[in-house]
């Protein structure tokens, strides 16, 4: 009887678990665009910051996907560490909206939503343009139906006459109100939630602990507190191999909640009889007092209350000290040493805690920029090494384009395999297409990359078999031909780092006609050079291979382009 109601607790929290991540990634899905404007538009001080954190953590259930999302514009230098320190803040204060939804199961009988929410739910999933909003539904059924389980099945467990008397007795050697005993609690919750990754999943096992009076309340306060140390460990790990800017972001999470928790622990005592004379919750009645019953029906909207006291406090009293934080987490995690670009490792992507395909593709988004600010960086390499006399450093700035080859194979391989991924995920239209566009866009880089390496390759193999150097009109030419190439690249990369909106793509294609146009007239001018002896034939092939793959790299230019812009692939 006890091990089936253990499978039946584990069940209903995996119930509950699925609820709130299918709730979480259904809200992402419609306002998901949105609300990633509002962060980034909506930061210009600490104190916006904090609402802003709030507001997206509120509206899409879930401060890892804010956490996530504001890292993730950290990186991209759309938001600056102090301005994230305080969206961390508010995302603080937003999460605890969470406690309060699972404490209406205690103040009414939530049965009456959940059916209907199925009901409705699958109609609007067979409605394909409602698809997002049955999924929604379907999240908030499951949560509210794990809830009740989990609550129904814990009675259970605590009336089960050998269960109950072995988890009271448990429970009760840890009653007296010490410093060891707060500790342990404290570690309990830090440690469940670690191992969970969900402390949304945690703070409604302690609901049902203590609402089924296994659990003091001090205890369950305990726990909560905990809670918010063990969701900050988890980010923690996810940052360890990720980027500097990440890791300090996870870092000042951690610094922040665990600051919180040392002056709650201080306040602890006068800090639980104020929210508990607020909500009318009497901590000293016994278990067989009369009006027992109904005061333990409060003890969901304690722990909620005291959750949401408990950030906000910490919220108003660390604000004006986030310069100082964001100081000593630079101090404690150093910046990464110069060149380091050249080693392959994905910035942007980074693996641990399961993400929502919205904020999968903003990730992914943000790794392709990177990959074409790399190829324009080959190509300036390219540059360097037509006009480089010195062979040490030209065998230096050679192998150095060769690894940039295979950072570029590499890239493709890896950002393609991550949008694979993605995409067996459950996704809306929109985001299938962009999915679409980013693997063509990859594709095309990786054709950049393969040009540039052959045009390195095609000047080491002159400058190793001794050919005669290119005449000053080539020189001149080739210079020309680069630079428009060059030009294609900058605007290229100002579209990857912009606003597609904002983006005028006629120049894009004004400026692949001029490379185009351009290899035709030297194509022709090479032919008559060579007729009238002003260099031999294999200097001539030689730098018209070099115009030949400058010409390829524009065309593959305004195949990333048109991806971008989400416009059709020209007919070849």
């Amino acid at each position: 009887m006890s091990i089936w109601i253990i499978f039946k607790l584990l069940g209903a929290l995996a119930l509950l678990m699925f609820g709130m991540k299918s709730m979480s990634e259904s809200l992402q899905k419609m306002a998901g665009p949105q609300l990633r404007h509002v962060l980034g538009a909506m930061t210009t001080n600490r104190f916006t910051g904090v609402m802003t954190g709030m507001f997206v953590t509120a509206a899409v259930q879930s401060s890892t996907a804010t956490t996530l999302m504001t890292v993730s514009f950290v990186n991209a230098g759309l938001l600056t560490l102090l301005q994230a320190i305080s969206v961390i803040m508010g995302a603080h204060i937003g999460t605890t909206v969470t406690a309060w939804i699972m404490s209406l199961s205690d103040v009414f009988n939530v049965t009456y939503l959940i059916y209907p929410g199925f009901f409705i739910g699958i109609i609007l999933i067979y409605m394909k343009s409602r698809r997002i909003m049955g999924d929604f539904l379907f999240g908030v059924a499951f949560l509210f139906l794990g809830l009740i389980t989990l609550k129904e099945t814990s009675f259970s467990l605590v009336e089960d006459p050998v269960t109950g008397a072995t988890i009271s007795r448990f429970f009760q050697q840890f009653n007296e109100s010490s410093f060891g005993n707060t500790l342990f609690f404290l570690l309990i919750g830090t440690v469940l939630t670690l191992c969970v990754q969900s402390s949304a999943a945690i703070m409604a096992i302690t609901m049902t602990l203590c609402s089924t009076g296994v659990l003091h309340i001090d205890q369950g306060i305990m726990l909560v507190l905990g809670e918010n140390i063990g969701t900050t460990i988890t980010a923690n790990i996810v940052a360890f191999t990720a980027n500097t800017s990440a890791r300090r972001a996870a870092f000042a999470h951690f610094i922040i909640n665990v600051i919180g928790v040392t002056w709650a622990l201080i306040l602890l005592q006068p800090f639980i009889s104020f929210v508990c004379s607020i909500i009318g919750f009497d901590r000293t009645i016994s278990s067989d007092a009369p009006g027992y019953a109904a005061n333990l029906v409060k003890t969901s909207i304690v722990l909620a209350a005291f959750h949401s006291l408990f950030n906000i406090t910490n919220t108003l009293l660390q604000i004006w000290f986030t310069p100082y934080i964001e100081r000593f987490v630079c101090w404690m995690i150093k910046g990464k040493e110069a060149g380091e670009e050249e080693d392959f490792r994905l910035h942007f992507i980074t693996s641990g805690i399961m993400k929502t395909p919205e904020l999968s593709v903003l990730e992914a988004q943000k790794e392709i920029r990177s990959f074409a600010e790399r190829m324009q960086r080959m190509f300036g390499m390219v540059r360097e090494l037509l006009t480089e006399k010195d062979m040490q450093k030209f065998g230096k700035l050679f192998a150095r384009i060769e690894k940039y080859e295979d950072i570029s194979d590499n890239m493709e391989i890896e950002i393609a395999r991550y949008l694979d991924q993605v995409s067996d995920a459950h996704l809306s239209d929109d985001t299938k297409h962009k999915i679409r566009a980013m693997l063509r866009e990859i594709s095309e880089l990786e054709s950049i990359g393969d040009s540039c390496y052959n045009m390195a390759r095609t000047i080491n193999r002159k400058v190793q078999s001794k050919q005669d150097h290119f005449t000053e009109k080539q020189y001149e030419q080739l210079h020309q031909m680069m630079e428009l190439t060059n030009n294609a690249l900058e605007q290229m990369n100002s579209l990857m780092s912009g606003r597609k909106e904002s983006f005028n793509v006629n120049r894009s294609f004004n400026i692949e006609n001029e490379i185009n146009n351009y290899r035709n007239q030297l194509k022709s001018q090479n032919i008559n050079d060579i007729n009238n002896h002003e260099y031999s034939y294999g200097v001539g092939t030689i730098y018209m291979d070099i115009i030949s793959e400058c010409e390829k790299l524009g065309d593959y230019v305004v195949n990333v382009v048109e991806a971008r812009m989400g416009m059709r692939q020209k007919e070849a």
